[in-house]
């Protein structure tokens, strides 16, 4: 399960040792810690992170499919992560450590800056060959944070990227070998913990306002 800890500024969310699927204790436990970071006064930052293969692999799809009546409520929620993140008062870094697949992906993406390792691991949304459609939250998400072309090309040929292509492609900020993937992540926070604040999250509200708004439609999160 995740964990919190904290470098002098700097919070480090650890997302977990395994596949880190959206589950829901998973997710409750994510906003949990959201809410130490956000309720914390002074400069902060906040990175997250992963132990093993993976930094995430997105939707828990076996929890889905056996609570096939609650899909609806589930993709709010997930939907209600991704904006949070994506709207936080502070600055916020992914370090890819890992295979950083689907709704991880997109996880990532609602992080302000990204980080991954060089050599090995993949970022990729493979939905157009798992058969999955991004739901109109999803997309708005993912085309807020790439170029038109990139998102084209990831979202319709499921791409897997690795840390230098995905460097090159402005997936990621920074491919740096694995032992440096999370210190560098925490490197970069900490150069921005002055700016956590109500004016930065005014910034995201506003930079970020028409993905926002269709991640936090409860009327019709599917479509």
């Amino acid at each position: 399960m995740p964990s919190l800890d904290r470098h002098d500024n700097v919070f480090v969310l650890d997302l977990g040792d395994g596949e880190n699927r959206f589950h829901p204790d998973w997710l409750t436990a994510v906003s949990t810690a959201l809410d130490e970071v956000e309720k914390a006064e002074g400069p902060r930052a906040l990175v997250t992170a992963a132990t093993g293969k993976f930094y995430s692999n997105g939707l828990d799809l076996d929890w889905l499919f056996a609570h096939a009546d609650q899909h609806q409520d589930y993709v709010v929620s997930v939907h209600g992560l991704f904006a949070r993140m994506l709207s936080l008062p502070l600055v916020t870094v992914a370090a890819l450590q890992g295979h950083t697949f689907a709704a991880g992906a997109m996880f990532s993406l609602a992080h302000d800056f990204r980080v991954m390792r060089a050599d090995r691991g993949y970022w990729c949304l493979p939905e157009a060959d798992i058969n999955i459609p991004f739901t109109p939250g999803m997309a708005a998400l993912v085309q807020s944070r790439l170029t038109p072309q990139t998102a084209h090309t990831a979202m319709l040929t499921a791409h897997r990227y690795g840390g230098t292509d995905a460097a090159t492609a402005g997936i990621v900020d920074r491919a740096v070998a694995e032992d440096a993937v999370r210190s560098t992540a925490i490197e970069i926070a900490r150069a921005q913990v002055n700016k956590a604040g109500d004016t930065l999250g005014t910034i995201k509200a506003r930079m970020y306002a028409p993905a926002l708004a269709a991640l936090r439609d409860t009327t019709a999160p599917l479509g």
